[in-house]
């Protein structure tokens, strides 16, 4: 993964329990690495060892630190670094969510080594759809579960997400029936 995504992992755990729990987080997973080059690439084990360090360090399930780092990703890191990619997604929650199977080809504009997810909407409604999320990296699910919940909150949306296929139980992809 780009070494943006592990500055995002040391944002929200500095800006929500301090720097002294970062080191602390930083000396249980054996990452040596002083700072993060945004567009630099890092082993994907090393942001893992991370989150799981993180996990224990904070006495947080690993699934609420990947959840809240999806939201603090949408949130902050996509409003902050990518304003205008991400105000280009849409006016709305749901025109995001249609636009999202397009979204990583603009990303990949500026971060060309990029391994992304692949999406799919099926089942469309006004108000719900179901997002299939295609990924090489296993265990993110969490992490995207977050990023829609961060997504709702930078449109100012209520919504409702239920995990109705999971790949842990043999299902070719992660598939998120979403309610807004």
């Amino acid at each position: 993964m780009y070494g943006i995504v592990n500055q995002a992992i040391q944002g929200l755990v500095t800006e929500n329990y301090g720097s002294e729990a970062w080191i602390k987080i930083k000396e249980k997973s054996n990452v040596k690495e002083e700072v993060f080059l945004s567009n630099q690439i890092y082993d994907d084990n090393l942001t893992f060892q991370l989150a799981q360090a993180a996990s224990e360090v904070l006495n947080v399930p690993l699934a609420k630190i990947l959840i809240s780092f999806g939201e603090y990703w949408a949130v902050k890191t996509g409003n902050e670094r990518y304003g205008s990619l991400m105000k280009a997604g849409g006016n709305n929650f749901r025109e995001f969510l249609i636009n999202l199977p397009n979204f990583h080809s603009r990303v990949m504009l500026m971060y060309p080594k990029i391994t992304p997810p692949e999406f799919k909407i099926t089942n469309e409604t006004q108000d719900s759809l179901h997002l299939h999320y295609f990924s090489e990296r296993k265990g993110l699910t969490d992490f995207m579960y977050g990023l829609i919940h961060g997504l709702a909150k930078i449109y100012n949306v209520t919504v409702h997400v239920e995990l109705i296929n999971d790949r842990k139980k043999g299902h070719e992809n992660d598939t998120f029936l979403i309610h807004w």
